[in-house]
């Protein structure tokens, strides 16, 4: 595998964010999804036994890494989870950590153990982020919940005080209807009694 692939792998593993949420997919979808890891799987890893040492162990936990990396993107989308979502970061940040060691395998003395020192952070660094970022997420669910339920009861005690302005309203309507048929006598208030009732639902 020449460094241009090796990159691009590299790149993949960088580039995928877990953190984005996707729409579920179906189950054919899923398939689909999962047919097409283990098939690009397959291709990267022909592509590392052409070649040796230590080029060839770097490709193949990239290959290797590249595939956990996807499976767990794919499970955190289909469940749809902070948790899933957390997950999938912990496997990147483990991924990304074997191939970083591998890469350290490459250098010697102070220099390779600063190296695995390194990679070894970064991926504490990786995995507490995730962790905070779960916790984020959750906090910020639980808030959005509190003011939705927050927003209902508020809504139903504006339409309430809305029926109970209406009702009024209409009481207030009804006894100048009234009020008017006073001028009148006989049959005719009569009359304009019964259309101010009927006008404001009264019986």
């Amino acid at each position: 595998m020449d460094k241009l692939i090796l990159g691009a792998i590299t790149a993949g593993l960088l580039a995928l964010d877990s953190g984005v949420v996707f729409a579920k997919l179906t189950q054919s979808e899923y398939k689909a999804s999962k047919d097409a890891i283990e098939a690009e799987y397959k291709s990267a890893k022909a592509q590392c036994d052409g070649l040796a040492g230590n080029a060839k162990d770097i490709c193949m936990a990239e290959a290797r890494g590249h595939r956990k990396v996807a499976r767990a993107d794919l499970n955190a989308q289909d469940k749809g989870t902070s948790k899933a979502r957390q997950e999938a970061r912990e496997v990147r940040a483990e991924a990304e950590y074997a191939i970083a060691k591998e890469r350290c395998d490459d250098k010697g003395g102070n220099e390779k153990d600063v190296c695995i020192k390194e990679a070894r952070a970064a991926r504490t660094a990786a995995m507490a982020d995730a962790k905070v970022d779960r916790k984020a997420a959750d906090a910020h669910a639980d808030a959005d919940r509190t003011v939705a339920k927050a927003r209902g009861k508020e809504a139903d005690r504006v339409n309430e005080a809305r029926k109970e302005a209406a009702a009024q309203k209409r009481d207030a309507d009804y006894a100048v209807a009234r009020e008017r048929c006073d001028n009148f006598s006989g049959d005719v208030k009569t009359r304009c009694l019964d259309e101010a009732r009927a006008r404001y639902a009264r019986r």
